[in-house]
């Protein structure tokens, strides 16, 4: 069985008619009838039940359609890819992103990317609602949390860097209230709240959850106070003028953490499961393109860059100053 047997078999299926068939093959109606004859006296099996109003397959017809349709797929494939290998790549890439992460990190590195590979186009639509990406048409995006549980088996993850969520304040509000010790402690304290969408199924703003890097144990710690917005950026600014304590990515503070705009505070508690990934629609071949932007995040992400912007002894909180 040859590539012609499995492409006249899916017609007729396709088209229910032999005359219908043959047209779609660009051939004669006999070529048609002939061809499928000798098909099922090779094989020793009808394919294909005949009528004066339709051809419709029988149960081995339609078992064999699905594996033609597979192979046929494959060998696509493979003629894409080995085309692909000859040629520089080329092509749109479309990309969905947060709008501080890919502002941020994302964007310097896609322009890298792309001065690399002249023939690629690079498409960034920044949101903070994850799309359906198959639907609107995104070849993947770059999140911080991995798929929707219910997505896993229609899209695929890939972890591009580890990232923490870390609680901060400014000097000038520990210098009034103090530095919390304990996970209890925030209960006194003025909490900033960040309510952006895409914050992972069943997250509740006014919680955070923390965990210690030797505990498996995740406590839900509640928080209050009276401001909070939709918008990190707008948090993190009252957070530098001292209006309270924000819980944050470390990818997003690093520099005011350097330059000691804002101090980390309970330094032993990270907040898990924000790490950086890249989402996709599931597709049996990934375009070589897409496949050499994934490995060049996974590069460019991999070390933590933010990491460098700080060091471990700038996180190191005021002594509370006692109340009288």
């Amino acid at each position: 069985m040859d590539r012609p047997d499995l492409e006249l078999v899916l017609a007729v299926r396709q088209h229910g008619s032999l005359a219908m068939a043959a047209r779609a093959l660009r051939v004669t109606p006999s070529v048609v009838t002939k061809r499928l004859a000798a098909l099922e006296a090779r094989l020793g099996l009808r394919l294909f039940q005949r009528t004066t109003r339709r051809v419709s397959p029988t149960a081995e017809g339609d078992t064999l359609c699905e594996r033609a349709a597979q192979l046929l797929r494959a060998f696509d494939e493979v003629e894409a890819e080995l085309r692909e290998r000859q040629a520089e790549p080329a092509g749109p890439i479309r990309l969905a992103a947060t709008f501080g992460f890919g502002r941020l990190w994302l964007g310097p590195a896609l322009a890298e990317f792309q001065a690399r590979h002249a023939g690629i186009q690079v498409q960034l639509q920044l949101t903070e609602q994850l799309p359906d990406l198959a639907v609107e048409g995104f070849d993947g995006a770059i999140w911080l949390w991995n798929a929707p549980t219910e997505r896993a088996a229609e899209w695929v993850s890939r972890r591009l860097a580890s990232n923490q969520r870390v609680v901060v304040a400014s000097p000038a509000y520990l210098e009034r209230h103090g530095a919390p010790r304990q996970l209890q402690d925030l209960a006194r304290h003025t909490c900033l709240v960040v309510r952006e969408n895409g914050g992972g199924p069943g997250q509740r703003f006014d919680h955070w959850r923390l965990q210690r890097a030797s505990d498996a144990q995740v406590q839900h710690v509640p928080v209050s106070g009276p401001l909070s917005s939709n918008s990190g950026e707008l948090v993190r600014d009252w957070c530098l003028a001292g209006h309270g304590l924000m819980l944050r990515s470390l990818w997003d503070i690093a520099p005011q953490i350097a330059s000691g705009e804002l101090v980390r505070v309970l330094p032993g508690y990270a907040m898990p499961d924000a790490d950086i990934h890249w989402l996709a629609p599931y597709r049996p071949q990934t375009p070589r393109r897409i496949r050499l932007l994934v490995d060049f995040l996974v590069e460019s992400f991999r070390q933590e860059p933010w990491k460098k912007r700080f060091s471990a002894t700038a996180s190191a909180p005021p002594a509370p100053r006692r109340k009288r």
